[in-house]
């Protein structure tokens, strides 16, 4: 039970704060969207400062954890693919996701608890270098197109978190571009 109040004052956290940003949100925000009380926020996190934290925490194990995934030894283009197939499949079928990165967002430009934002950049661009070392291992191989491997990365994310950006404001109407329209910036091929 405590649990699942937590989870639940969680994911309303997460539509708040994506909603809103961190100055504009409050605990009653949350709580309203979550359908308890104020008190029983307070009695799983010390404020939303606390709770904002909690999550970013959470979103710094993802980064790692993404870093870690597209660190291995294998195909670098199906090492790419599988992670454009999920980061597509996530934003698709789960709103939460899209509005879970908007936070992530917020993070960064917030730096709310001080230190939030120095430490999501430093998770944000451990990724990106392993990111930049798949690519350059794609290009030996002949899988990605010539060019700056730290640019090809840069702009790969920035596609993927325009469409995250989109999604809570379109919804529906965002059409999924598919993994392979999101490869042809790396590959430079119609159908990589």
């Amino acid at each position: 039970m405590r649990e699942t109040t937590r989870q639940a004052i969680e994911d309303a956290a997460i539509r708040v704060f994506a909603r809103h940003g961190f100055a504009a949100s409050s605990i009653r925000h949350i709580a309203n969207e979550a359908g308890l009380s104020v008190g029983s926020i307070y009695r799983h996190y010390a404020g939303k400062e606390a709770l904002f934290d909690k999550l970013l925490q959470q979103a710094a194990l993802g980064l790692e954890s993404a870093s870690r995934a597209l660190s291995g030894t294998g195909d670098p283009l199906a090492t790419v693919r599988g992670f454009t197939r999920d980061f597509l499949t996530d934003l698709a079928t789960d709103h939460g996701a899209a509005e879970f990165y908007l936070v992530i967002n917020h993070g960064f430009l917030s730096d709310t608890p001080a230190g939030t934002a120095a430490r999501l950049a430093a998770d944000q661009r451990s990724l990106w270098d392993t990111f930049a070392g798949l690519i350059r291992r794609g290009q030996a191989a002949g899988q990605f197109a010539p060019g700056d491997p730290e640019q090809l990365t840069a702009f790969y994310f920035a596609m993927l978190s325009g469409m995250a950006t989109m999604r809570p404001v379109i919804r529906d109407a965002l059409t999924d571009p598919g993994v392979d329209v999101v490869l042809r910036l790396l590959t430079g091929k119609g159908q990589p």
